[in-house]
């Protein structure tokens, strides 16, 4: 049943995360279509969830909860279509061969590489590492994903030093 209250919180909602929720789809889907697909299936979930809503969290961490779980579902019904290689963020290492992106790349090259090495992630870690580049702290990003605050520490950890050593011109992310 749909109600003013409903409303005005995905209102809210959309004016103060919807520019994130776009960024969030695009780092959860790659090919155009889907991610268009995506973002509404993002705000459909969004506005039925506020039926539910009952302030216990901030509006913040209700948003990303429901945002990444609706998208993890998205990536769990593509991953069953079109089976992908995904790698957990330890699995990841580093060739030395390759050029920085920084003598090559302009930062939309630089911020296309973040997003095409967090696609080939395991969703949880996509999650986690989406929340960090959006800003989200790594408590509430514990609370949202249900993993520990020091998990959540050292996955950001790992993420920023590989990105560090490819920036730097290390290598390629393989």
């Amino acid at each position: 049943m749909r109600s003013s209250r409903q409303d005005d919180l995905f209102v809210e909602a959309m004016a103060r995360f919807g520019p994130a929720l776009v960024r969030l789809a695009r780092g959860y889907e790659a090919d155009a279509d889907l991610r268009r697909d995506l973002e509404q299936e993002l705000q459909v979930a969004l506005w039925q969830s506020f039926g539910a809503f009952d302030g216990r969290c901030s509006l913040g961490t209700w948003v990303w909860r429901v945002a990444h779980n609706r998208a993890t579902s998205h990536v769990l019904q593509q991953q069953r279509r079109n089976r992908h290689g995904w790698s957990s963020i330890e699995d990841l290492d580093l060739a030395d061969d390759a050029p920085s992106p920084l003598d090559r790349a302009t930062n939309e090259q630089a911020m296309a590489l973040v997003l095409s090495i967090v696609g080939r992630l395991d969703p949880p870690d996509r999650q986690i590492l989406l929340l960090y580049l959006e800003g989200v702290t790594g408590t509430e990003t514990a609370e949202i994903t249900g993993v520990s605050a020091d998990a959540v520490a050292t996955k950001i950890h790992r993420f920023k030093t590989m990105l560090a050593r490819r920036f730097a011109g290390q290598g390629d992310v393989r």
